[in-house]
């Protein structure tokens, strides 16, 4: 039977256990015990009520306060913290450490760490009503974590004392089991509510609880089983409690009640056996020996259907067990593989338990909340998602505007509505064109709300106030913290003039929106015209029309030709022949000064390009005439040798010539009887030295021997899976294998470090290492930016780029990453653990990079990453234009620039363009190569590869030639070209 193994399970429980290190676990068993006996009076008090005043309650003793006592001494000997004794100065020390997060929390209310400080210390000083007061602010705006809750709801069952504290309670509950999928919250709000079991109501109270728990995690296939068991038990003690009843009920009404509370646990056996859950061999194991009757076949081919599902989850039930948190990766497999299946609930459940684990990562909420809008379709579930979603990550503007979509779709009311949008405008987003996405949504909604067949109402007037502040919040808050109002095209200011125009048939709003809008520096690009335009043609008259084309010829800079084309289609096909010849007449004045204009740009870079080639002529005259001149002082020098050589054979001087320092190097040991050039000779005929040989010779002693001791291996490419190549190493190392050979040798077997060095014997700052094993090299990759006497040593894969030309070597990501921060500004001599120390103030750092040159001194500049978005936009608020030792830095969301990768000519060269220009700078700089001998006026790009400053859209392909072909040169123009060389 199930009771009586739970007798035998408790029984073993309660056999002591030697040595100290059993102290935990007899508490353990102590709090269980006083559980389960609060359990089995609480179900004789529920029979009692139930089945009637005959069986007498006093005889087992039971209260209904005796259950709530018990179990808040059960509770409380699990969740006691210990006793503290707290010094004078540590109290005082806490309360000031309390004020301080009290302020900081007025600053920023949206600091969580702050906030899980502030609670710790309060429960620590023991004051209730201010920890209190602190965790329900947290929750409101933060979802809690399991331990969070856990540790409330302890704390306020330990100090429930009546039916109010208990419902109070049971609404702490309600709350705890919304913000995440918790087995454990669910199992303690079950056993919680078994205590109240005695009150009105209490056994439904309590079985609904369980149904809901079942309900929500009852698929859990590792941590389900538990709920699944303790509403087992609780059926079964009810059970078991009415066996005593036989004698004060009439045998017909007792066998009703006692066969009503079997089937109750028979079917609960059932329903458990039908889902694949682990374990489940031993829960069949155990029916058996409960059921008096043998099992029912269905029920045995549910049992052996729900093995055979459980061997397929079990896979990505291991892989999520044997991964470590979070384990996003293994949460995305398993999610891909409930979604081929198509199980709402098992699809629910799996998104919930990856969310307890990725609660900040938006791209799940998004995928999460997009199934739920799609397939679901439930209210309750969508918009609860939805709301834990942005309260997860509230800096994600698309889970803000994806919320209000949801309540909009569901027909919530408007006053909701605006408030959630107050509370999105308030979220702290990290960039400005976050802020524009959200009022775009939210005026969508508003616009939707109106009845545009009446000519003013309430909601008109609400759209046009909001549509005014918008803009007003872009320009002023918006603008001043981000220095730009994240709308540079005007869009929000586009929306209302076309709603003005299209829907409220107000043209003259929508012209003084649209001369706002070009006022704001939209006036040079054409398409903002156009745009214009078009609205004219649409909504307006051809008058206005004709005016904004005469203004757009006169404005615009980037696309002159296309505009002044639409001005003379528009003349051909309705204007007078007065109206033709106004157009034309401004057409062409104004292409002849665009053209001219172009003349002049064109050739002030010829001009340019000129005074660059003769600076390139005057270095190379400079450079030939310092060669020339010292192959004269080389030619001066050996006609004096020479001459010095004929006074020496003339004068007949007997002494021997010296050797050269060639001939030393290659013969040390000098002839018998000769000495020395270092030495002298001393009384008895014997030769001493003096000293060592001069500088310059023993320089070139080395270069020589160098040279013949380190001949030239070639590369061999077929060992490249095995080799690394090492570079930035400083040129003064003395013995480069011997120095690295060490430093490799923790990877793997090195076979050879292979240092380059030049014709003179110098060493060239990089080398080659081979490994045995291509794991090693693997290994070997990971001693990147290691120094080597005081120098970052650089370690990459060794790769011919003539074969792979776009390998990259460069290791850092250079996307946006939302979890890091760039820090600039910083003093040189800030180290790595004083920034640390500075960040951590804010969250979990993970990791912190400082950037330095080749030669390994600091830039300045730094990249910190946190462990999530959340706390790397609260340390943006926080540190940036702190002050660092007199140093003002800036911080924001890494978002390196693209980096430039150099034109390749084959793509040069397939584009067909032969009169663009050729790049004028490559890898190395400015290089005598690349010089162009084509003039600069014919290597201007064509019109249709221009780039506007703000993005401007690109005319069609059908505009006029003007816009794709150079202006035509005269052979008079080439004439000045030629002399002006």
């Amino acid at each position: 039977m199930a009771t009586a193994a739970a007798a035998s399970a408790s029984e073993a429980e309660a056999e002591p256990k030697a040595g100290p290190e059993a102290e935990g676990e007899e508490d353990e068993a102590k709090a269980a015990r006083a559980r389960r006996k609060v359990l089995s009076r609480a179900v004789a008090a529920a029979t009692y009520k139930t089945m009637g005043p005959e069986w007498d309650q006093q005889e087992e003793g039971v209260s209904e306060s005796d259950g709530d006592e018990e179990y808040a001494m059960a509770s409380s000997a699990e969740s006691s913290p210990g006793e503290y004794e707290w010094g004078y100065d540590e109290e005082e020390k806490n309360q000031l450490e309390i004020e301080r997060l009290e302020e900081q929390l007025s600053i920023n209310v949206y600091d969580y760490n702050c906030h899980v400080d502030l609670i710790r210390l309060l429960r620590l000083e023991g004051e209730l009503t201010r920890v209190r007061a602190a965790r329900q602010k947290m929750s409101e705006i933060f979802p809690l974590t399991e331990e969070l809750w856990l540790e409330w709801l302890h704390d306020e069952t330990s100090m429930a004392m009546d039916g109010l504290d208990r419902e109070h309670v049971y609404d702490l509950f309600e709350r705890a089991v919304k913000d995440y999928i918790c087995p454990n919250i669910w199992l303690e709000y079950g056993q919680y509510s078994v205590g109240g079991i005695g009150q009105k109501g209490g056994l439904e109270k309590v079985r609904s609880v369980f149904e809901r728990a079942l309900s929500s995690v009852g698929l859990h296939m590792t941590k389900g089983l538990a709920i699944w068991e303790a509403y087992r038990e609780f059926e079964s003690a009810i059970a078991e409690a009415a066996r005593p009843m036989a004698g004060f009920l009439s045998p017909s009404d007792w066998e009703q009640t006692f066969d009503s509370q079997l089937e109750k646990v028979h079917s609960l056996f059932r329903r458990q056996l039908a889902i694949p859950l682990y374990d489940m061999e031993a829960t069949f194991a155990e029916y058996e020996e409960w059921s008096e009757d043998p099992i029912p076949e269905s029920v045995i081919q549910s049992y052996n259907k729900a093995l055979q599902q459980l061997e397929k989850y079990k896979p990505y039930e291991e892989a999520l067990l044997q991964a470590e948190a979070p384990r996003l990766a293994e949460y995305q497999a398993y999610i891909d593989f409930e979604m081929k299946i198509g199980d709402p609930a098992r699809i629910q459940l799996i998104f919930e338990r990856a969310l307890v684990e990725n609660c900040l990562v938006p791209d799940l909420w998004i995928r999460y909340s997009q199934y739920l809008d799609r397939q679901l379709k439930v209210k309750d579930l969508v918009l609860s998602a939805h709301s834990r979603a942005v309260r997860n990550c509230p800096w994600t503007v698309a889970l803000w505007s994806r919320y209000l979509l949801a309540l909009e779709r569901h027909g919530v009311e408007h006053r909701v509505i605006s408030v959630t949008f107050e509370k999105a405008l308030s979220a702290g987003f990290i960039q400005a064109t976050d802020y524009v996405e959200i009022w775009q949504a939210y005026l969508d909604y508003l616009r939707r709300r109106v009845d545009f067949k009446q000519d003013s109402s309430k909601e008109l007037e609400e759209l046009r106030s909001a549509f005014a502040r918008a803009l007003e919040h872009l320009k002023q808050e918006v603008e001043e913290r981000f220095n730009e109002s994240g709308d540079p095209s005007c869009l929000i200011m586009q929306n209302w003039a076309r709603i003005e125009a299209r829907l409220c048939n107000n043209m003259q709003k929508a012209r003084e929106l649209w001369d706002s809008i070009m006022t704001r520096g939209n006036a040079k690009f054409a398409n903002m015209w156009l745009e214009y335009y078009n609205l004219e043609r649409a909504h307006g008259d051809t008058q206005h029309c004709r005016k904004a084309l005469h203004r757009a010829v006169q404005c615009t800079s980037d696309y002159p030709e296309h505009v002044c084309e639409v001005l003379l289609t528009m003349e051909r096909t309705e204007g007078t022949l007065e109206d033709w010849d106004i157009a034309v007449q401004k057409t062409e004045t104004r292409l002849a000064r665009v053209n001219e204009q172009r003349i002049k740009a064109a050739e002030k870079e010829a001009a340019l390009a000129q005074q660059e080639e003769e600076k390139v002529e005057q270095r190379k005259r400079a450079r030939a005439e310092k060669k020339a001149l010292k192959k004269k002082k080389k030619i001066r020098g050996a006609d004096k040798h020479r001459a010095d050589e004929d006074d020496e054979k003339e004068w007949g001087d007997d002494e021997e010539e010296q050797p050269s320092k060639r001939r030393r190097v290659e013969n040390s040991v000098p002839p018998a009887g000769e000495a020395e050039p270092g030495s002298e000779t001393n009384l008895s005929g014997s030769s001493a030295p003096t000293g060592t040989e001069p500088p310059s010779e023993l320089k070139e002693v080395r270069v020589g021997a160098r040279r013949r001791d380190v001949p030239k291996v070639p590369h061999d490419s077929s060992k490249d899976g095995v080799t690394v190549f090492v570079s930035n190493l400083p040129y003064g190392l003395g013995e480069p294998a011997a120095t690295l050979r060490p430093l490799f040798e923790a990877c793997g077997d090195v076979v050879e470090v292979r240092p380059i060095f030049s014709n003179r014997g110098d060493f060239r700052g990089y080398c080659y290492v081979e490994f045995r094993e291509e794991a090693a090299a693997l290994q070997a990759l990971q001693l990147d930016r290691q120094s080597v006497e005081g120098r970052p040593m650089f370690v990459s894969p060794c790769v011919d780029k003539s074969k792979n030309p776009d390998f990259k070597v460069f290791r850092y990501s250079t996307a946006l990453e939302k979890h890091k921060l760039f820090v600039s500004g910083l003093p040189f001599s800030c180290t790595k653990e004083e920034l640390e120390e500075i960040c951590k103030a804010h969250g979990t750092v993970k990791d912190i990079r400082l950037v330095t040159n080749r030669a390994g001194k600091p830039k300045g500049l730094a990249y910190v990453e946190y462990e999530n978005e959340s706390e790397a936009s609260q340390a943006v608020l926080q540190m940036d234009g702190m002050t660092i030792r007199e140093s003002v830095i800036k911080v924001a969301i890494s978002n390196p620039p693209p980096r430039k990768v150099p034109e390749k000519p084959e793509a040069r060269r397939a584009s067909g363009s032969a009169l663009l220009p050729r790049q004028a700078y490559g890898a190395r700089g400015k290089g005598r190569t690349q010089l162009s001998l084509l003039p600069r006026a014919l290597q201007r790009p064509s019109a249709a590869t221009a780039q506007a400053e703000n993005g401007p859209a690109v005319p069609p392909a059908g505009a006029t030639p003007a816009t794709t072909e150079a202006p035509k040169m005269s052979n008079a123009d080439f004439a000045k070209l030629l002399l002006r060389k």
